[in-house]
């Protein structure tokens, strides 16, 4: 009878902790709301790129991730300009913006759009984007196509940007009328 009861114990003790183990596993991958969270992605995304086109300096640097590996790099006329770490993405961004104020209710690019969005979320805190993006001149007679891409990462429960490149092809303006 002991020996019964005791192996009864047993598998009791192997059954719970193997379902203890289970419901650890599974809560660990549970599917994140990729809808949800691409939306406030996006939000991020967007504040970033009306902060950086009106010159809001503050605003704009809320938007990152202030780090030792934040990177950004554009592209321009055939050249790169890449910035490695929070301090010198900062520094040269920071100078960028000041030195191309707009002004109050302006914006040195005020129609932004996003097409053929691609997101891939790598667990519930990273996420890559890369889609084209078509940038309008101060007039609003032309656009300017890139092709950009961003690392995302959620830090206290907001996304942030870590990583910002930017390929323009300003040798090809698009007719403003011409994108919808």
């Amino acid at each position: 009878m002991k020996t019964t009861l005791f192996a009864l114990l047993m598998i009791i003790g192997a059954f719970s902790a193997c379902k203890e183990a289970d419901s650890k596993n599974t809560s660990s991958m549970t599917k994140i709301d990729e809808e949800r969270e691409t939306k406030a992605i996006m939000q991020t995304i967007e504040n970033e790129t009306e902060c950086f086109f009106k010159g809001d300096y503050n605003c704009w640097k809320e938007s990152f991730v202030h780090a030792n590996y934040a990177f950004q790099v554009w592209s321009k006329d055939g050249y790169f300009d890449p910035k490695i770490g929070w301090n010198e993405v900062d520094d040269k961004i920071g100078r960028y913006i000041e030195d191309n104020k707009i002004g109050v209710g302006g914006s040195n690019n005020p129609k932004v759009i996003r097409k053929d969005m691609i997101v891939k979320f790598f667990g519930d805190d990273v996420a890559y984007l890369i889609w084209n993006q078509y940038n309008s001149d101060k007039k609003k007679t032309h656009y300017t196509h890139s092709t950009e891409t961003r690392i995302m990462e959620k830090q206290d429960g907001k996304w942030k940007i870590v990583n910002v490149t930017a390929l323009w092809d300003r040798n090809q303006p698009i007719p403003f009328d011409s994108l919808q």
